[in-house]
């Protein structure tokens, strides 16, 4: 009888605890450093990385460091606007705020931004190679 009253336990904090995985599923959106011409309406581009101080994988750092670049903001083929963002845990607030105002609305539910690639220790980062990658839930 205590068997079956801990398997009913346990199996309702279970179903307590589950969650929908179409709740929980993340599509993402890459903002690379080329403006494609074909495409109409807003389009974000990675203009530049300016400053790269996050802390490579293979190190122990005492700071985690953050990331600053510069985002162009095309309608068309017209430049709209250009801002210069630094990403790092403290400042997502502020740059998902940002985002959002580009972003169609599908896509305004943002649940991270990264830029890759990664530092890692000793391994020299093509400046051609970054991207920015948002996260959002639909």
């Amino acid at each position: 009888m205590k068997k079956s009253i801990l398997f009913l336990f346990i199996l309702g904090i279970n179903w307590a605890l589950a969650q929908s995985p179409s709740l929980q599923k993340v599509k993402y959106v890459k903002v690379i450093q080329k403006v494609c011409s074909n495409q109409k309406g807003v389009q974000l581009v990675l203009k530049e990385v300016l400053l790269d101080s996050r802390c490579p994988d293979g190190v122990r750092c005492i700071w985690a460091g953050e990331i600053k670049v510069v985002v162009s903001v095309y309608e068309g083929k017209k430049l709209v606007n250009e801002e210069e963002l630094v990403i790092s845990g403290k400042k997502d607030l502020v740059n998902e705020v940002w985002f959002k105002k580009y972003l169609p609305s599908s896509q305004k539910n943002i649940k991270s931004i990264t830029v890759f690639p990664y530092p890692k220790e000793g391994v020299t980062i093509d400046p051609t190679a970054y991207y920015i990658k948002l996260g959002y839930n639909k």
